[in-house]
């Protein structure tokens, strides 16, 4: 498969785009409920404050750059489809 990567586009850009455009399609097929989009966020949290159990290594100003997206897809998310909070996670 031929790759169609734009010389001015940014990998990371793209990659974002794509994991925002499956959690949404996830959770619009019911196969994520909002509480599992919570957790996620959840996990992502924990792992920019470092205090995950399996936190892989990662630049913690990337780690903080993706828990505060992963807050606003969250947050997106559950506007846009709804669903049960997740339970005791803050």
């Amino acid at each position: 498969m031929a790759s169609a990567h734009h010389p001015a586009a940014d990998p990371g850009e793209e990659s974002l785009i794509i994991l925002q455009s499956l959690l949404c399609l996830l959770r619009e097929k019911n196969i994520l409920s909002r509480a599992d989009i919570e957790e996620l966020s959840h996990k992502v949290q924990l792992r920019a404050a470092g205090a995950a159990d399996t936190a892989l290594p990662c630049c913690r100003e990337s780690a903080a750059a993706a828990s505060a997206e992963m807050e606003r897809v969250t947050s997106y998310i559950g506007q846009r489809y709804g669903g049960k909070h997740a339970r005791g996670l803050r």
